[in-house]
């Protein structure tokens, strides 16, 4: 009798509540439909580069089998995933019927991707053999692999940069995520809003402590990964050190615009753990490659920070990458902390007003 009725007690509650009732029937129907369409195992659409240095009609068709699959798509040197090299004289040495072979130059830094592709290679080397007339296929064309910035495809090398950035976003988010909402809950938000303090000097005061915070955590991960793991690390530490700070600033600022929008610490709970780790798991590219995604998809991931600080943290790390070449994540990421600061700001002051 008595667990009857506290059943019948929740069920009136969760009945009064549309938010929880949404929260617990729409929500895994969404997941389910959204990250269906998004995890695609199988790596397609790989950037590849070819260098040909014979200029022949077999060195051509070599280039051509690559293509007419769905793995490969042409892509400037820079920016290519795979480099194809073909040395002068490849198409001499079909004619001539000789055994031949080029060289697969792969992206180590993504050792899931560059294992995948390597799955691709018998494929292609006897389709190759085939289309150039080798009788067998595979026994005429040779496939030299050798991987770069990863050599030995350590998992560790590519693993432990990109949970950094899933373990401070979630980090980040949660942490700013209660403050506010504990705020209003306690009832001493009315009493900071009665002295001079304006709305963005009470944002920004909250922002700093954390980020401050943060970088102690993030520091700890990377002497972690040098001195743990022995995952190398070959770009610059204040380029490091930067992107470090605006990834946190604009994790910590949706967090902030999460506790202010919502006032209450369980639902600033909820919304910081989907906001904050499905996304950071499973559309920062630290699992699934995003190249792999629908088009969609691969737009939507453009929004998330983690996604620009996954390939800052890895590209440095592994690459070395440098200022040039990494523009684009910075100026994303200085984007996203402009509109999430201002964003935050701006809904703080719409709540103040009567």
């Amino acid at each position: 009798m008595r667990v009857r009725s506290i059943a019948a007690k929740e069920v009136r509650h969760v009945l009064r509540d549309p938010f929880t009732l949404a929260l617990a029937l729409g929500l895994p129907i969404l997941l389910v439909t959204f990250f269906g369409f998004a995890i695609d195992l199988e790596s397609k659409g790989i950037g590849l580069f070819v260098q040909d240095r014979d200029h022949s009609r077999p060195s051509r068709e070599l280039a051509e089998v690559f293509f007419s699959s769905d793995y490969f798509r042409p892509e400037e040197g820079a920016r290519a995933t795979a480099t194809l090299v073909i040395e002068p004289g490849f198409g001499k040495e079909v004619r001539a019927g000789e055994e031949v072979s080029a060289q697969l130059l792969l992206d180590g830094a993504d050792n899931a991707r560059a294992g995948a592709v390597l799955g691709y290679v018998p494929g292609l080397a006897a389709a190759a053999g085939h289309r150039l007339g080798y009788e067998g296929g595979m026994e005429g064309v040779r496939l030299k692999t050798r991987f770069l910035y990863n050599p030995e495809l350590s998992s560790r090398w590519f693993i432990i940069p990109g949970l950094g950035v899933v373990v401070m976003g979630l980090l980040s988010i949660m942490l700013t995520a209660l403050t506010v909402a504990r705020e209003w809950e306690n009832g001493s938000m009315e009493l900071l809003l009665s002295t001079p303090v304006r709305p963005r000097e009470i944002i920004m005061g909250k922002l700093l402590p954390y980020v401050a915070l943060c970088l102690v955590g993030v520091v700890t991960v990377y002497l972690t990964a040098r001195l743990g793991f022995g995952v190398p690390f070959r770009g610059s530490h204040i380029l490091f050190a930067v992107s470090s700070l605006m990834y946190l600033v604009a994790c910590l600022s949706w967090g902030l615009l999460v506790s202010v929008a919502t006032r209450r610490q369980d639902l600033a709970m909820q919304f910081a753990i989907v906001s904050g780790l499905l996304p950071s798991f499973l559309l920062s590219g630290f699992v699934f490659p995003i190249e792999s995604m629908p088009a969609f998809f691969q737009a939507f991931t453009s929004i998330l920070p983690q996604k620009w600080y996954m390939v800052l943290s890895r590209d440095i790390f592994l690459k070395g990458a440098g200022l040039s070449e990494l523009l684009k994540p910075l100026g994303a990421l200085l984007l996203m902390d402009l509109v999430l600061i201002s964003a935050a700001i701006r809904r703080f002051k719409g709540d103040l007003e009567p």
